[in-house]
């Protein structure tokens, strides 16, 4: 008796591309697969639209898991998170459900580029200048420098370190701040980073760039008081997760240029909302998130992805995202 197909659903295939960026073949005759291009955000139209899936393949954080979600899934036994880890699935709840969570593999280096493409963007006025000349403009406004400049990162992880390191190319002063961040760990990124204080850091720093994770304690951590502290010429980038940053209070301080601007990648409510404030100011440089969206990552992500349903198929489930202890 033929054994009916899995149904499989990629969430949130914004491009269109995940199908031809991999090989998917060794799927055929076992899964059904269907991408989805927009993103749903009402929790009551996502469960019912998922309900007839066994395996969904998630792209990152896009579209969030929580136990009211997984709990409305029945048919739900395999949950893909491109990534090794992912804080918008309720990984408690899904093992209480029955659902397997394996994760993929990822490449970092494309988060610290696009880090740098936004310091640059700002800092060079890249955009306003593009603007100007293609309506027939010239010159009309100064760029700033980088050499000499004073790199203030909040977060020396990685991604930090990554970025870390090309400011050091760059000839700036790097001084870093977190938490829990050491002297030891700013030689071991050998970029000539000092441990500052968070004060000094914002007071002081031509570019402020946010390198942490999302958690109880950082959110939020980039606020108002923050910002009054910065320098009037200087920049804040942010590369890692929208809600780090107060963006009420971004706007305020950019609406009244009491900094000189910023480059956001991230954003609190994801795609950002039409009639979001960060949509109009002349003096922020903004990207869809797309500090992972590569081909490359695109590669690995769905590489990996399709690995993890056919091991799971077979009865040996690869890449497994446990419940925290």
């Amino acid at each position: 008796m033929d054994v009916p197909m899995k149904r499989l659903c990629v969430l949130d295939d914004y491009q269109r591309v995940a199908t031809t960026i991999v090989d998917w073949s060794a799927l055929d005759g076992r899964v059904d697969v269907e991408c989805w291009s927009e993103h749903v955000g009402d929790e009551d139209a996502l469960a019912a639209a998922l309900e007839p899936f066994h395996i969904i393949v998630a792209m990152r954080e896009r579209t969030p898991f929580p136990g009211g979600l997984l709990e409305r899934l029945p048919n739900l036994e395999l949950l893909v998170t491109t990534g090794h880890f992912n804080a918008v699935i309720d990984l408690a709840a899904a093992s209480d459900h029955g659902v397997t969570v394996c994760g993929t593999g990822g490449r970092f280096p494309p988060t610290a580029e696009l880090t740098w493409g936004l310091i640059l963007a700002c800092v060079k006025q890249i955009p306003q200048i593009d603007r100007t000349v293609k309506a027939g403009g010239w010159q009309t406004v100064l760029g700033g420098d980088l050499a000499g400049a004073r790199l203030g990162l909040v977060g020396l992880g990685r991604y930090g370190a990554g970025v870390a390191r090309i400011g050091q190319a760059f000839g700036m002063d790097l001084v870093a701040w977190s938490q829990n961040l050491t002297e030891a760990r700013c030689r071991e990124v050998d970029a000539g980073v000092t441990l500052v204080s968070k004060a000094e850091l914002f007071a002081t720093s031509d570019v402020v760039t946010v390198h942490l994770v999302l958690s109880p304690r950082t959110t939020g951590l980039v606020g108002a008081p923050e910002l009054a502290a910065m320098k009037a010429t200087a920049y804040l980038v942010n590369t890692s997760r929208g809600p780090i940053v107060d963006e009420d209070a971004l706007a305020d301080a950019l609406e009244v240029r009491s900094i000189a601007g910023a480059g956001i990648d991230v954003f609190g409510e994801e795609p950002l909302p039409a009639d979001h404030p960060f949509r109009r100011l002349d003096n922020l440089v903004v990207s869809p998130h797309m500090g992972y969206v590569t081909k490359e990552s695109y590669r690995v992500f769905y590489g990996d992805a399709v690995e993890d349903v056919v091991a799971y198929l077979d009865g040996s489930p690869i890449r497994a995202v446990q419940p925290a202890p």
